[in-house]
């Protein structure tokens, strides 16, 4: 039906006959003239439709906006005067000849050209107008680009693409598993796949070596800006690798990523350990943008007789730290009170903070409601921190796992709020992480997933699995977790010695995993991977502030569908081929 898309008309064109399909853009009566904006996947063309071709001038005539047409016309250069250099069609339009009708339109809820003023509620209700704006096409395209630059690199790479199951068993911790009820065997569930992971490790005992996918995942969690309970995952694993080899691996495809689809070049990627990640930024996932730093002062705090500090100064689960921010005394108090409030989402109690006015004049020169509690410690305090005139210190000081929050939260947020950014693009590996955290009762679970093999022995980890580090590595860029990945185990005593430790005993092990150990006795090979979240990597290189941005159909912060209207009821006769009553509706009924 067409000859050209709308986006691809330019001077080479000139005097030449085209045939666009597409959507009314824009439509506009200049003294008896007709211009049309054109508008379909590709961008945007001008139409002009003048009285003297009288057919095609009555059906412009009689066209709206979001009216789908075709159109045949001559392509010419715009007058003087007229030409837009900043659209790649601004140099010419073209003279219809033909307009035809193809479909009406209702009036759209929105305008496409002032999506601003709608609330996203509106915007994921009518997606498939949403998506028609250039820029959420520009987005989806963007995705597109990385995708095949992903499949292309992989492929020369020799990784073989291989699909792997969606419905699976559900594991019993798999609480946020989303749950799939057989039709064939009754009372018996499948569930959706949080991730391909014991799938992969499967394919390389199998002996295909190298195995890629980008495969969806699902989880029943609680929602955030950067999550939705279906996502799209790299998922990358190879046998008889290091850390060194697949990490190497996964930065070249970034790097060339990058420089393929934005045209930029990726600075260098450090490697920094979980736990100087910790001590100087409060966050495993760093923002390298940002050179504000957490400096413990522990040890000051101690000789303090101002329990709120000298309290988590001495716990052993506890931590003081001060973050400086310079050129910050000249804050309001009610911008301290608006960060001492924000950090309170984190857990923290309070935000305590010093001004210096100026340090000449001793404790004159400083202002600060807890500055007499720490007299004797305040000079040091603030050459440690290299505090000058002009400057102010904030202090968290609680539990080290709440410290390590709030402050790594107000990190980012005052980089954000004061734009201290010192470069466009800032990534890294972190390394070295704990092979498990505990909760506040003392019990270990594993800080990846039980597969990721330790850096020490069986021996070694059982001796002391609270000081064990994992072969573990994530990508972290502009402060998100890009990926993350590790060494798995495939020693079947490694793997019986974690699980001892997670204290999964050897039935419920083969409840869980069974098929896996089995696995590990048939010559597993040494193995790794990693996993990129392709949403979040979209996201980023999108500069959108959602994921839901850069996915075609997004759920809501809710885990629901405005458009579709889903999750919905089921009717009563798909529940009983499924043996299933619901137990809200049943007491409603007087049922039990």
């Amino acid at each position: 039906m067409r000859s050209h898309y709308c986006g691809q008309l330019d001077e080479t064109l000139v005097d030449q006959t085209v045939t666009l399909c597409g959507w009314v853009h824009r439509r506009r009566d200049h003294g008896g003239v007709i211009f049309l904006d054109m508008r379909d996947r590709d961008g945007i063309a001008q139409v002009v439709v003048d009285p003297d071709t009288a057919d095609a001038f009555a059906t412009a005539d009689r066209a709206r906006s979001e009216f789908v047409l075709r159109i045949s016309g001559r392509v010419r250069l715009r007058p003087e005067g007229t030409q837009n250099p900043k659209m790649p069609t601004g140099m010419v339009e073209v003279l219809a000849k033909e307009v035809e009708v193809l479909n009406t339109a209702a009036t759209p809820p929105f305008q496409l050209d002032e999506h601003g003023k709608v609330g996203e509620d509106v915007r994921l209700k009518y997606r498939y107008i949403d998506l028609r704006r250039p820029e959420m096409i520009e987005k989806l395209r963007l995705r597109s680009r990385i995708s095949h630059h992903v499949r292309a690199f992989l492929e020369g790479q020799g990784f073989l693409d291989i699909e792997t199951p969606i419905l699976t068993r559900a594991t019993p911790e798999g609480a946020r598993d989303y749950l799939v009820p057989s039709r064939t065997h009754p009372g018996s569930f499948f569930a959706l796949p949080q991730s391909p992971q014991l799938f992969k490790q499967l394919l390389m005992v199998s002996g295909f070596d190298r195995y890629y996918q980008i495969a969806k995942c699902f989880r029943d969690e609680d929602l955030r800006a950067d999550r939705q309970p279906e996502f799209t995952q790299i998922d990358i694993e190879a046998s008889f690798v290091e850390e060194e080899d697949i990490m190497g691996i996964a930065e070249s495809m970034i790097r060339g990523l990058f420089q393929d689809v934005l045209n930029v070049e990726l600075p260098a990627f450090p490697r920094m350990t979980w736990a100087e990640a910790m001590h100087r930024y409060g966050s495993d996932k760093p923002d390298l943008r940002i050179p504000l730093t957490l400096v413990d002062v522990d040890d000051l705090m101690q000789q303090v007789d101002f329990k709120v500090f000298s309290g988590p100064a001495s716990a052993a689960d506890g931590r003081v730290a001060a973050l400086k921010v310079a050129g910050g005394a000249s804050m309001s108090r009610k911008v301290i009170d608006d960060y001492t409030k924000f950090v309170g989402i984190y857990g923290a109690k309070g935000l305590a903070w010093i001004k210096v006015n100026e340090r000449a004049k001793g404790l004159e020169g400083l202002q600060s409601p807890i500055v007499k509690f720490m007299e004797n410690v305040v000079e040091e305090l603030l050459d440690r921190v290299g505090a000058q005139d002009g400057d102010i210190v904030f202090f968290g000081a609680d539990k080290a796992s709440v410290v390590n929050e709030a402050l790594g939260a107000l990190r980012v947020k005052l980089g954000e709020d004061l734009n201290l950014y010192t470069s466009d693009w800032a990534p890294l590996w972190v390394v070295d992480f704990p092979m498990f955290e505990a909760d506040d009762k003392g019990a270990l679970s594993p800080l990846h997933h039980p597969f990721t093999s330790p850096s020490c022995s069986p021996e070694e980890l059982k001796a002391d699995p609270a000081a064990a580090l994992s072969r573990a590595y994530d990508m972290v860029l502009n402060g998100t977790e890009l990926g993350g990945g590790s060494i798995r185990i495939h020693d079947q005593q490694m793997q019986s010695t974690v699980l001892e430790i997670l204290g999964i005993g050897e039935e419920e092990a083969r409840e869980k995993f069974g098929f896996l150990l089995d696995a590990l006795h048939y010559g597993a090979p040494p193995h790794g991977g990693l996993a990129f979240g392709l949403d979040r990597l979209v996201m980023l290189m999108s500069g959108a502030r959602t994921i839901r941005e850069v996915i075609a159909f997004p759920k809501t912060q809710s885990a629901s569908c405005p458009m579709t209207e889903a999750p919905g009821e089921v009717s009563l006769e798909q529940l009983r081929e499924l043996n299933i009553r619901l137990r809200q509706k049943a007491k409603a009924e007087g049922q039990e």
